[in-house]
């Protein structure tokens, strides 16, 4: 029987860590990866592209806090495997090389499929997975496999793409580019719609026992105990600024295109080099913060974010020097990362009850991930009106700003938390 139950738990982890991920790949990673190849298929600039992402972060933020209480209701197998199922049907769309209105819509459309049902659902099934002990390894775990996942997926999909391709890239025509950039889609398409089967079938009920009965009434009174407690907004505050890091890592093949004349294969490659980090990442912040106390692991990473976005900012990489940018990449990834398999496992120093949990991850998910809403259009203004090194520059000196914001907030939270142990 243990057994048995050591195998359901591992397959009930692996659907959330497929899960987890494949469900952003078509909004967030595809763009991420293949971004300068997208501009050019999809005839728009960054600016235009981060209008699209603008929209769907607005979209999301207003779905964070009804999909909370949500997730305080219902089964997150259903609800994961109704959303994974519905962003597979805006892939389907996103194959056609929409215009620049339709991939706003798409956008759009994304931030409500991706974050209504699935994000607070996902969250609350891996505090429920983790226990009292295991907070920090059961998101280090979420976040690090997710990372492992998405670096498997980026690699596989530039190896694909640059088969696809001419043997020079740099030669290759826009139609080749586009029927490259194509099949890539479908596979974000597929990858989607096969998580939905493996939550359908491995993310079991039997973790959804302390949820509130369901057919019960809404409890404003729970939602204003969450919104009374300053620890819960501080933690928004943490994750908006290490968000803002993790949307910078957009504009890493950009930044290898604009400041090393990578071309596009290769811009790619260092966008899927940061995947690889975050495995590692996210697994030792986990098991670091489980030991020392997540508050501090945290200030440890947004040190290692500011030091790492300060080196792009006050223009110290050199453009003949390819090892200083893969070093910063490995920095800031590693920053990034470990933060995100850190900053939902402190909802016990937050005083959060285990009951509350999805309650409490809308609030702080639709104050946290704010980013998603300016970041783009940040980004795009930036470089587009301040073309070569210089826009990049002032795109990391903003990021080392809510790095050190970031940092601040931290520090406070830990001198209003409560021991994880209490």
């Amino acid at each position: 029987m243990k057994r048995k139950s050591t195998l359901r738990r591992i397959a009930f982890m692996l659907a959330l860590v497929i899960a987890g991920e494949a469900i952003f790949g078509l909004p967030f990673l595809v763009a991420r990866v293949f971004r300068p190849t997208l501009l050019d298929v999809f005839e728009i600039t960054n600016l235009q592209l981060g209008t699209a992402l603008s929209l769907y972060g607005v979209i999301a933020m207003l779905a964070y806090l009804p999909g909370g209480p949500l997730a305080d209701r219902f089964s997150a197998r259903a609800m994961m495997t109704t959303a994974l199922c519905v962003t597979t049907v805006g892939g389907i769309y996103y194959a056609t090389v929409p215009d620049m209105v339709g991939l706003r819509i798409l956008f759009a459309f994304w931030g409500l499929t991706t974050i209504l049902l699935f994000w607070a659902a996902m969250i609350r099934a891996t505090r429920n997975w983790g226990g009292d002990e295991d907070q920090g390894k059961a998101f280090g775990i979420l976040d690090g496999g997710r990372g492992l996942f998405a670096a498997l997926l980026a690699t596989g999909t530039v190896a694909v793409f640059g088969a696809l391709l001419p043997e020079d890239a740099a030669s290759a025509t826009l139609e080749e580019r586009t029927a490259a950039l194509k099949q890539v889609i479908w596979i974000f398409t597929g990858m989607t719609l096969a998580a939905g089967v493996g939550v359908w079938f491995c993310v079991t009920n039997e973790n959804d026992g302390d949820h509130v009965e369901v057919g019960s009434a809404f409890s404003w009174s729970q939602m204003l105990e969450v919104l009374r407690n300053p620890a819960v907004w501080l933690q928004g505050l943490i994750v908006i600024t290490a968000y803002t890091g993790y949307k910078g890592m957009d504009d890493l093949g950009l930044l290898a295109r604009d400041i090393y004349m990578f071309d596009d294969v290769e811009a790619a490659q260092v966008g899927a080099l940061s995947f690889w980090v975050r495995p590692l990442a996210a697994l030792a912040a986990g098991s670091i913060g489980d030991k020392v106390g997540g508050t501090r692991a945290i200030a440890a990473c947004f040190v290692l974010m500011i030091a790492g976005h300060l080196v792009v900012a006050l223009g110290f990489l050199e453009p003949t020097a390819t090892w200083m940018l893969f070093t910063t990449v490995v920095t800031i990834s590693a920053a990034v990362f470990g933060l995100r398999g850190l900053y939902f496992a402190i909802f016990s120093e937050a005083g959060v009850p285990l009951a509350l949990t999805g309650t409490a991850v809308g609030l702080v998910s639709a104050v946290g991930y704010t980013p998603d809403i300016f970041m783009g259009p940040l980004n795009g203004y930036l470089t587009d009106t301040y073309p070569g090194a210089l826009g990049h520059q002032y795109f990391f000196g903003a990021l080392a700003a809510f790095a050190a914001l970031g940092l601040c907030s931290t520090l406070l939270f830990q001198r209003l938390s409560i021991p994880a142990s209490s």
